[in-house]
């Protein structure tokens, strides 16, 4: 039997929140109260908090992800993209978080901006998910090689970035064997 796969769709701009929601697997996992909570105490004392939307709708930002992750008892390492992803030990990882160019769109009217969207890959039983917050449904990736080579390709695009989130317990010296070892011009597996 297969494990269900829990999937978040898209509300406003809450693309971060879904995709911590998507990867832990949890509708409640995070709450927006809890991110705006940080986005509050990374910047105190201002009119207009620069970690989320002017409006309330979401639209986190990097910090809000990584405090609230630590909240939790996870790291989040950046991901060099000139580095093979071929060398990241899958079994120390927990997920990966992309933060990914989304054009803009009011109802069917494309606008000449860009906006950055959050998604999160996780491998949920057997199979990596992406549980991108935008999609119908959730789009299995496969195993590890087809895990690896969605990867490389999303890298290849040059303003896609890569959040490998590990659990604290993962040491520094681990965190290094994870994926800040890899040579960027070497593509063995390790």
């Amino acid at each position: 039997m297969e494990e269900p796969v829990y999937h978040e769709k898209q509300v406003k701009e809450f693309c971060a929140l879904h995709a911590l929601n998507n990867l832990f697997q949890k509708d409640d996992a995070f709450l927006k109260s809890e991110l705006d909570a940080v986005c509050y105490s990374l910047a105190p004392k201002v009119w207009f908090n620069p970690h989320k939307s002017l409006l309330g709708l979401g639209n986190y930002d990097v910090n809000v992800l990584i405090a609230v992750l630590q909240n939790k008892g996870y790291q989040t390492i950046w991901f060099d993209q000139r580095k093979n992803p071929n060398c990241l030990q899958l079994s120390k990882i927990f997920g990966f978080i992309m933060n990914i160019p989304n054009d803009y769109h009011i109802g069917y009217i494309r606008l000449p901006l860009q906006r950055r969207h959050w998604i999160a890959i996780r491998k949920v039983g057997n199979c990596y998910y992406n549980l991108d917050s935008k999609l119908k449904e959730p789009l299995a990736i496969g195993q590890e090689a087809e895990l690896i080579s969605y990867l490389q390709q999303k890298l290849s695009h040059k303003d896609n970035q890569l959040f490998v989130v590990v659990p604290s317990d993962v040491h520094d010296w681990q965190i290094d064997s994870v994926s800040a070892s890899c040579d960027p011009s070497s593509s063995e597996s390790r």
